[in-house]
């Protein structure tokens, strides 16, 4: 399966520069989080202050699951919270919901 997310990040060069810093090589205990639910591949891209996430995932892969795993994990918790400072919701986007799954409307 393929899923799209978008974000905002606080409209801040020099806090931008800091979160795309922070993803250069990413922290090995989310890397090993991302894949234990189920995620192959994974992509951020940024345009101005936009982030659009491309995710893979096998057939097992749940949002349901993976944010259980999620909250259950202390060092997950600590880098949300801490990407959480960069971070700002969509403007339509739910009460606590960070990243917004995205419709597919065309493929070619």
């Amino acid at each position: 399966m393929k899923y799209c997310l978008a974000l905002d990040l606080i409209d801040d060069e020099d806090m931008i520069h800091e979160y795309e810093a922070h993803h250069k090589t990413g922290r090995p205990e989310i890397i090993e989080s991302i894949k234990n639910a189920g995620i192959t591949n994974m992509e951020i891209y940024r345009v101005f202050d936009r982030l659009f996430m491309i995710m893979e995932t096998n057939s097992d892969f749940s949002f349901e699951e993976k944010d259980a795993m999620d909250r259950a994990n202390p060092k997950v918790q600590e880098w949300e919270n801490f990407m959480s400072t960069f971070q700002k919701p969509l403007p339509k986007a739910k009460p606590g919901e960070k990243w917004v799954l995205m419709k597919k409307i065309f493929q070619l």
